[in-house]
């Protein structure tokens, strides 16, 4: 079967992709507005885009022709949380996807615990077992109306004591991240394969 994305509705095309493109990791961004007010969500559509220097990015949908709150929030006071979901934060996770007014403090709401970061405003969420305190970089407006993606260095990496190995390497068994596939699923770690690269 050959598709042709035009032919699609938005509804399609992101089921589409959605579908396919998986698993995705979950960046459970945090932020604060401009009179302090805290945002915590989630987005699978989340990613590392460079080691040096440090980056990551996120990219978030629109409610209406405006960029979600995240977005929002990461421009105006120039930084962001990226904190890591593991299994055992996944029905707060979940809770904070809720669509919620913008005054609405999501910590509270999910009755999550917040530890203030070093650097930036926004806090980070105590239970996750990595936190990445990030200062916006840059943000891009796909256009047509598409998403707001918003890149942050990477500034301060809280990262839980047992998961970093004397080499430097994170235990990704104990790390136990949670990824995002398509509609309400989720996926956890399964089977780690080793591949040795080709010389």
């Amino acid at each position: 079967m050959t598709i042709d994305l035009a032919t699609l509705d938005g509804r399609e095309r992101h089921k589409l992709l959605n579908g396919v493109v998986v698993p995705r990791p979950i960046g459970w961004i945090s932020t604060v507005d401009e009179n302090g007010v805290r945002n915590l969500a989630p987005y699978s559509w989340f990613q590392i885009a460079s080691s040096t220097p440090p980056v990551v990015m996120f990219s978030a949908g629109k409610r209406n022709g405006v960029a979600k709150d995240s977005a929002l929030n990461a421009i105006a006071t120039g930084g962001f949380v990226a904190n890591i979901v593991n299994g055992d934060l996944l029905e707060a996770m979940n809770a904070t996807s809720v669509e919620a007014a913008i005054d609405v403090d999501e910590f509270d709401y999910a009755r999550l615990d917040a530890t203030p970061s070093e650097r930036i405003a926004a806090p980070r969420v105590t239970a996750a077992p990595v936190s990445l305190e990030c200062e916006t970089l840059h943000h891009y407006e796909i256009p047509d109306g598409g998403n707001t993606v918003v890149f942050g260095r990477v500034l301060v990496a809280h990262v839980r004591d047992d998961l970093r190995d004397e080499n430097g390497y994170i235990d990704i068994r104990k790390l136990d991240p949670i990824a995002r596939l398509a509609g309400l699923d989720y996926a956890t770690l399964g089977d780690v394969v080793t591949v040795p690269r080709p010389e």
